[in-house]
């Protein structure tokens, strides 16, 4: 969409649903302005605007220089068009936020519904149509869960590809920047132009977007965890899983129901623990300082950190390759691995326990054994609520996930539509 009809519509819609923390009008450009709009996650710095972090006192107050990804795409044509929320710190899944409050789920103008977490914000503008494309960062599914419940595609990298210069981390051995997009395309598109070298953790070579989207599934071999396997689903995501698994099958990829790794399953605790350890050293004088003004659940997981010494935070390094070596060896077989995003639709948040985070409990798994991972939208409940389905592919494969999700987009009926916002007006 053009920039003005983005602004209209985030004038006509944002007030009440709040993806926006700030608005760029004038939209800023690069040298041209010809490609999509897109939203930034207040984690990631605009130059001379502040990083709020969903803060109530922001992280970086007037950064002086945009981060890669941010540079990346105004050179590449795409125009920003404001800042969106997140959970405070990004520490998050469900997308609350007791400092500077929480975006509305727009597929529920009569109750608001978790937007999911922790790109909260970046998930609402694209489902709502407010801007084409949005940059999320992705720490234990931070990108999947909030697209997946808001209807939209969220594309999680594997390491490497993609620069964190100028992201605010929560976890540096665990983060990754990610695209949310109304279609697939779209968002390989904008990975293709934020990711590539950067003198620093990025050491890939860009990821070719169009190659991906060519590519024919046919023939791919893809494991899929049976229902039994994967803890307390809601009824109608076992459902809409087990139909996705069906036009797989018809697309010509084999699909075989094998139980998961144990790895898999146990990976949830200690992404969550290094989270938290890392987490905390980082924030901890903030933290100190802030507590406050801080949403106390945030303040909570972070301390959950507290205790964890240098030698635990090694060994839970160490751990991690492990397991991750294991993984691999299990997967080798297999072109890609399915499973519903998210155990249930978004809940109503007045519902919400932030002692637990099941939506994230699928999705760690991505994080703690660095691989790239996607989701869909793969149908609605009766509620009228999404529901998204994940491909994770091997290490490095983006190009596996984005394929599998563009194969199952053509002919899932799902992508593309988009929530009633008429009782958002005003």
């Amino acid at each position: 969409m053009s920039p003005e009809e983005s602004l209209a519509r985030i004038r006509r819609y944002d007030g009440r649903l709040k993806a926006f923390v700030r608005v760029f009008d004038p939209p800023l450009v690069g040298e041209t302005a010809e490609g999509p709009t897109f939203a930034v996650k207040d984690l990631i710095d605009v130059a001379g605007q502040p990083t709020g972090g969903g803060a109530q006192v922001p992280v970086d107050p007037h950064p002086h220089l945009h981060a890669v990804v941010v540079e990346r795409l105004l050179q590449a044509g795409w125009t920003a068009v404001g800042k969106s929320h997140t959970v405070e710190l990004a520490f998050g899944a469900w997308g609350t936020n007791q400092a500077v409050g929480a975006p509305w789920n727009p597929w529920d103008a009569k109750v608001q519904r978790a937007p999911g977490g922790s790109s909260s914000g970046s998930a609402v503008a694209v489902a709502a149509g407010l801007c084409d494309a949005a940059l999320g960062t992705d720490t234990g599914g931070s990108v999947r869960i909030p697209a997946a419940i808001c209807g939209v595609v969220g594309l999680k990298p594997g390491r490497g590809l993609v620069s964190l210069k100028g992201v605010h981390p929560l976890s540096p051995a665990l983060d990754t920047v990610g695209a949310i997009a109304a279609d697939v395309a779209t968002a390989a598109r904008m990975l293709g132009v934020i990711s590539g070298p950067d003198g620093a953790s990025a050491d890939r070579e860009p990821f070719d977007a169009d190659e991906a989207l060519r590519a024919d599934v046919r023939g791919r071999r893809l494991a899929a965890s049976p229902p039994e396997f994967l803890g307390e689903l809601h009824p109608e995501v076992e459902r809409l899983y087990l139909e996705a698994i069906g036009r797989l099958r018809d697309l010509g990829a084999t699909v075989e129901m094998v139980p998961p790794l144990r790895t898999l399953d146990e990976s949830f605790l200690p992404n969550g623990l290094i989270m938290a350890a890392e987490g905390w050293r980082h924030w901890r004088e903030r933290i100190t300082a802030q507590r406050p003004v801080m949403d106390p659940w945030i303040v909570r997981r972070f301390e959950a950190g507290r205790g964890f010494t240098d030698r635990h935070l090694a060994e839970a390094h160490a751990r991690r390759a492990e397991d991750q070596d294991a993984f691999y060896a299990w997967m080798a077989p297999y072109d890609g691995l399915v499973s519903p995003t998210c155990p249930l639709p978004a809940p109503p948040i007045a519902r919400v326990d932030e002692m637990t985070s099941p939506l994230s409990r699928l999705t760690r798994a991505a994080n703690y054994l660095d691989l790239p991972g996607i989701t869909v939208p793969c149908g609605l409940t009766a509620d009228g609520l999404p529901v998204g389905l994940q491909f994770i592919a091997k290490p490095r494969d983006e190009a596996g996930v984005v394929s599998l999700g563009a194969a199952y987009e053509r002919v899932s009926g799902w992508n593309g539509r988009r929530p009633d916002l008429t009782g958002f007006e005003g």
